[in-house]
């Protein structure tokens, strides 16, 4: 018979964006030394994901196991730190003996698709091996504009656990980039997770997204606000109402100015400042 899983619902609150929530149950008594490991990755993930990158560089020291020397790389190079990180990223994936290590391997595929550098991510995470490794690989295709290449990455994630959170998940992600019909299907993704699991900004993105594609942006608008209400400073949520704003005929310039100044690298600010540079330019050429 095997073993409950004790880091089930862990997992699963991370996943769906409930980041404090997985600091606040990481106390999961029982857990042997493997266990314990994924736990404490877990924990300064979510730390990593609210952006307390400075917390996890001082905690995690040179003693700890590769995967949390792993997520404080991804730590140093979400605070700005980005050369000294991948340098030492690339030390750590060129060393045998903790090269493969399935954590690292993720954190390198993370890193370079911030990057933008998307063959060298999948240098490392193709071979999968675990379904956080697939999942990215879903992203990765998907930002590529590779959905054939993505939908056989999900293939291999349903035939591992089709009920996983992160097999839905990836099932979501793609339905919404092919869009037409599968949009309803992703929609109905979320709403479940919705029912079942504590309601997160991330769930709340996620159906408004599906519901804009349908053309339903009155209620898109009550999710991201929703959404808003849990983190006024998620960049997701503001430029989904920065958009969603512009298709009801309302104002966005409040959430665009509050992104550019929590998110100044998000690609919907460089493309609005882009768009401000070039309107200044043809002013100037026909004055």
């Amino acid at each position: 018979m095997a073993s409950p899983d004790l880091l089930f619902n862990l997992r699963n609150l991370f996943y769906l964006g409930a980041y404090q929530a997985a600091i606040n149950n990481s106390d999961v008594p029982g857990l042997d030394a493997d266990a314990a490991a994924e736990r404490d990755a877990i924990v300064f993930r979510s730390y990593v994901a609210l952006g307390s990158y400075q917390l996890v560089i001082s905690e995690i020291d040179s003693s700890a196991a590769t995967s949390l020397q792993a997520v404080k790389l991804l730590a140093l190079y979400l605070s700005g730190d980005k050369e000294s990180a991948i340098a030492s990223l690339k030390e750590w994936l060129s060393d045998s003996a903790v090269g493969s290590n399935p954590v690292l391997r993720l954190i390198a595929g993370i890193i370079f698709m911030h990057e933008q550098d998307y063959t060298e991510a999948l240098k490392h995470t193709h071979s999968g091996g675990t379904l956080d490794l697939h999942a990215l690989n879903v992203q990765i295709f998907i930002k590529m504009h590779r959905s054939d290449y993505a939908e056989k990455q999900l293939k291999i994630m349903q035939q591992i656990d089709e009920d996983h959170t992160l097999t839905q998940l990836a099932n979501a992600w793609l339905d919404i980039a092919v869009g037409g019909s599968k949009i309803r299907e992703a929609y109905l993704i979320f709403q479940d997770f919705a029912e079942k699991y504590p309601m997160t900004g991330m769930v709340l993105n996620g159906k408004a997204v599906c519901c804009m594609h349908m053309g339903s942006f009155d209620e898109a608008e009550t999710l991201l606000l929703e959404a808003l209400n849990k983190d006024a400073k998620d960049p997701e949520t503001l430029a989904n109402l920065i958009v969603c704003n512009l298709h009801l005929g309302k104002p966005s310039s409040r959430y665009l100015s509050q992104l550019k100044l929590s998110h100044p690298d998000h690609v919907l600010v460089k493309r609005a400042v882009s768009a401000e540079v070039n309107f200044e330019r043809a002013l100037q050429a026909v004055a």
